[in-house]
């Protein structure tokens, strides 16, 4: 687990190390730079708050990247998965005034988990019956996805005047808040929060996780001693599904309130980098999750401020995920290897030398 945060975090410094370099060459000031982006994500209460908010979504998705990802199916359809889960709940939402916000509030968040199991249990059934590659159908469903939401905003769930390209809005009974003005910070950060303890006890402390973890190591082994393959691989893409898809129920019931088109601006694949940064450990995700978020949140203070593009931001994330897939590579691992034992070599005769001397 050191080892893991070592790595996130000297990834992390190196990047930065490199954005500095070229700001400095472009003529701008690489302290004042990260010092607006800071400023943004985190300078006032306001910032902070909003900061999580965009967070929270990360953390769902990351989750769904991470579980999927520890048995090796790559789960790139999570940005799917959540419109899935965005489409199930703000079908129901405007039907549910006059229930008790906790029951409606349920009942929006069970739809948008089944929204998002049925999305990933498609790709998972094709992976275990048809050996379809799960990359290529969890891509493709991104789009399909899409153009299910763009549907239903033009059609069956339009607003009744049909003037605008949204749905209805969900009854009051089914919006989550929190008496925090005038932020939108919700209570989702928690639900967030709990569902990452509740996938790190899942993947460590139970016979489940044993056997995912077990057939992302080595697939073959793990039929050999009997883990069934397939019905693990069409539930943990389900399981996954369903972790994404209450994210997108989340920003229907806490944020959005009703669908509209580009309903997520792309949370699902920027989930890969915060479930790559996390080790795809899930409690690492929270952090990795409002790192993200405080990117995102710090980029339009960085951009006022100083005058650098916020495109910098794709930049600085994009470096931190290939620097930790070269520390993860079999050169690394020799240059590191090579390093050590220099290391030692030159403990020992240091101190064969003080030795000698004595």
């Amino acid at each position: 687990m050191l080892s893991s945060v070592g790595k996130s975090i000297a990834a992390l410094i190196l990047a930065c190390a490199i954005i500095a370099a070229v700001v400095l060459a472009l003529g701008a000031s690489p302290g004042g730079v990260f010092a607006a982006l800071y400023e943004g994500a985190f300078g006032s209460w306001y910032a902070a708050a909003d900061t999580l908010v965009k967070a929270t979504p990360l953390v769902f998705t990351g989750l769904a990247v991470s579980i999927a990802f520890s048995g090796a199916l790559w789960n790139i359809g999570a940005d799917g998965q959540l419109i899935a889960g965005a489409i199930a709940a703000g079908a129901i939402g405007p039907y549910l005034g006059g229930w008790p916000r906790p029951v409606a509030l349920g009942l929006m968040l069970a739809a948008g988990a089944a929204g998002g199991a049925m999305w990933g249990g498609i790709c998972g059934w094709l992976r275990a019956r048809r050996d379809t590659n799960e990359v290529i159908s969890t891509i493709m469903m991104n789009f399909v996805a899409a153009q299910v939401l763009s549907w239903v905003v033009h059609g069956p769930l339009i607003e009744a005047s049909g003037a605008y390209p949204q749905s209805m809005p969900i009854a009051p009974s089914a919006r989550m808040y929190m008496p925090i003005e005038p932020t939108r910070l919700n209570p989702a950060i928690v639900l967030a929060i709990v569902l990452a303890i509740g996938c790190y006890l899942l993947l460590f402390h139970t016979s489940y996780g044993f056997e995912l973890r077990a057939m992302g190591r080595n697939r073959r082994a793990a039929a050999f001693f009997g883990i069934p393959i397939a019905r693990l691989t069409i539930g943990i893409l389900a399981l996954s599904g369903a972790l994404a898809g209450i994210g997108g129920a989340v920003q229907v019931c806490a944020i959005t309130h009703r669908l509209y088109e580009k309903f997520s601006p792309g949370w699902g694949f920027e989930a890969i980098a915060v479930a790559l940064v996390a080790r795809l450990n899930p409690l690492g995700i929270i952090a990795s999750a409002i790192f993200f978020g405080a990117l995102d949140n710090g980029s339009q203070a960085m951009q006022r401020a100083q005058g650098v593009s916020p495109v910098l931001v794709q930049v600085i994330q994009g470096l931190v995920i290939m620097i930790l897939l070269a520390f993860d590579t079999s050169a690394w691992t020799r240059i590191r290897a090579e390093l050590f034992a220099r290391g030692a070599d030159s403990a020992a005769r240091g101190d064969t030398g003080a030795r000698a001397g004595a």
